[in-house]
């Protein structure tokens, strides 16, 4: 179950196990953003510009690791069973078990909370607010379904640093799961009176192009607009491990009061075959919309090649 509207959710350009990023329909990705799909320390574009447009280096795959580059996410604090309003509140530590307190702005927000539950069922984008004397993130907070959700934080320090960090925990909410499996590919999807469709196949080890087109009442829409810096944003979980990656759309900066559609395009390249779960957000009419996908990437080819996987999985994980 999504619920952007109830918290006011927005895509902050996350793709999850995809090394891709967004660029408007008709307009060409410059050499610049092949860079940044393809940093191989981490999924943040790097500031400075100096990314070899050369290197080929897989992007390494994060998100399933509550500790990395000398950072740890704490204990997740969160209601434990269904419909009962609480907080969901966490802190970052580093190495001495000290609250970081001190954040770098991307995209326009100094940490990005993504919950998924293990099925892809059940989404939301959303981002807390930080004590700065206690260095506790919190949010009001309200489970739909119950289930194994992972929570993952996304931030760069601010203590000089330009890489991101993504870590994660699980969270266990008490009462029936109803899981959901997925039975083949779903390239469309309808929310409220619009409908979003995806062109494209994915081969794990392969660049692949994908379209995401929106359309009212089958007339093309045209009026998308920016939301942080993009007309689009991506997040894409490979299932079985959740694992992902933090990119956002090249190119300049849509300014304020710009328009576009009615396609989005983005290029991606899948780590591994198996299924992915795609969450589009964009924003029409002031309102930030998610349609979710599913896609299968097939093995690589035999001239495209096969990324290994680093880092260690988090303590937590269950295998979901």
């Amino acid at each position: 179950m999504n619920a952007p509207t109830r918290l006011g959710l927005f895509g902050a350009g996350l793709a999850v196990a995809f090394v891709g990023a967004f660029a408007l329909a008709g307009v060409l990705v410059p050499e610049s953003a092949v860079a940044g799909w393809q940093q191989p320390t981490t999924g943040h574009d790097d500031p400075t510009g100096t990314t070899d447009p050369k290197d080929t280096t897989m992007t390494t795959i994060q998100g399933t690791s509550l500790s990395a580059n000398g950072w740890a996410l704490s204990s997740v604090e969160a209601p434990a069973v269904v419909g009962d309003p609480g907080t969901l509140a966490f802190r970052i530590l580093d190495e001495r078990g000290e609250p970081l307190t001190r954040f770098t702005t991307t995209h326009e927000r100094e940490l990005h909370l993504i919950v998924v539950r293990s099925d892809g069922a059940w989404f939301e984008h959303v981002h807390p607010e930080l004590d700065p004397e206690t260095g506790v993130w919190s949010i009001a907070w309200q489970w739909d379904a119950a289930g194994t959700y992972r929570v993952f934080a996304d931030f760069v320090p601010a203590a000089g640093a330009t890489d991101g960090v993504t870590l994660s925990r699980s969270v266990e909410v008490a009462g029936v799961v109803d899981p959901v499996v997925p039975t083949g590919e779903v390239t469309l999807a309808r929310i409220d009176d619009l409908e979003v469709s995806l062109e494209g196949a994915l081969v794990a080890g392969t660049a692949s192009e994908l379209a995401l087109t929106v359309t009212r009442d089958g007339e093309p829409v045209t009026t998308l607009q920016p939301y942080l810096g993009a007309f689009g944003h991506l997040v894409a979980l490979r299932d079985g491990d959740l694992a992902f990656l933090h990119v956002h759309a090249e190119g300049d900066v849509p300014s304020a009061g710009a328009t576009a559609g009615p396609t989005i395009a983005f290029a991606a390249t899948a780590p591994t075959a198996g299924r992915y779960f795609l969450y589009l957000d964009f924003r029409i009419d002031g309102v930030v919309r998610t349609a979710e996908f599913v896609l299968e990437a097939a093995p690589p080819t035999a001239t495209s090649p096969i990324p290994t996987p680093t880092g260690t999985p988090a303590s937590d994980h269950d295998g979901h």
